[in-house]
């Protein structure tokens, strides 16, 4: 058939055809998904200076990447209690939220890690997995959470820790910065174990990705 003498579909606005508006999502966003990602945002940039860190050996710059962790931190439980204010739980805002606390809570303190010089062979496969746990126990919380609310429709309790505790590690980093303990200090020294490197102070990370996808640890939610 001739492309001229083919049928021209054009939008109807009457049966709901028409495209949609340019920047139709954001505009579409509720308050509390703007505090999710500047939680997002928070943890994008602890990872970029994290990076500076990696290349100019700043103690300003670890500093700074690990304050972006509390920070974070702070938009995950406002957004939240905004949600609950204004009554406006979705489906969209609990993506969003998973979303944002791996890269906050999960992303950015492996790279923390690894700028603090946890880059030995078992010290990244430590890290990674950190990070899948992490993802698993977001994944697992969206698809369990209608099951474990209650009848208010609000989560009685976490299985496993939630990956905001991951605050922890940061601070842990951080002071390890502040008394010069990181690179070659870092506490717990180096191992050679067979074919890789391993730095104690990464085993940390091993317990808390455990610990996030534990079935049987049972925290309530408050």
């Amino acid at each position: 058939m001739p492309e001229s003498s083919k049928p021209q579909h054009t939008a109807n606005p009457a049966d709901g055809s028409a495209r949609p508006r340019h920047f139709s999502m954001i505009r579409e966003l509720a308050l509390a998904d703007v505090f999710t990602l500047a939680n997002a945002a928070c943890g994008m940039a602890a990872v970029f200076f994290a990076m500076f860190h990696v290349d100019s050996q700043s103690v300003r710059h670890f500093l700074i990447a690990a304050a972006f962790a509390p920070a974070a931190f702070f938009f995950d439980v406002i957004d939240g209690r905004v949600a609950r204010w204004r009554h406006a739980h979705s489906a969209l805002g609990r993506e969003l939220d998973s979303l944002a606390d791996i890269i906050s809570f999960g992303v950015a303190p492996a790279a923390l890690a690894f700028a603090a010089g946890m880059r030995g062979g078992w010290d990244l496969l430590a890290l990674i997995y950190f990070v899948c746990c992490g993802v698993s126990r977001l994944a697992r919380f969206n698809v369990t959470a209608e099951s474990l609310s209650t009848d208010s429709g609000k989560v009685a309790y976490f299985e496993g820790t939630p990956i905001p505790t991951s605050v922890v590690l940061t601070g842990v980093l951080a002071l390890c910065a502040w008394l010069g303990r990181i690179g070659d200090a870092l506490p717990g020294g180096a191992w050679e174990l067979g074919p890789a490197v391993l730095h104690p102070l990464v085993l940390l990370f091993v317990l808390s990705g455990s610990l996030m996808v534990s079935k049987t640890l049972r925290i309530p939610k408050l």
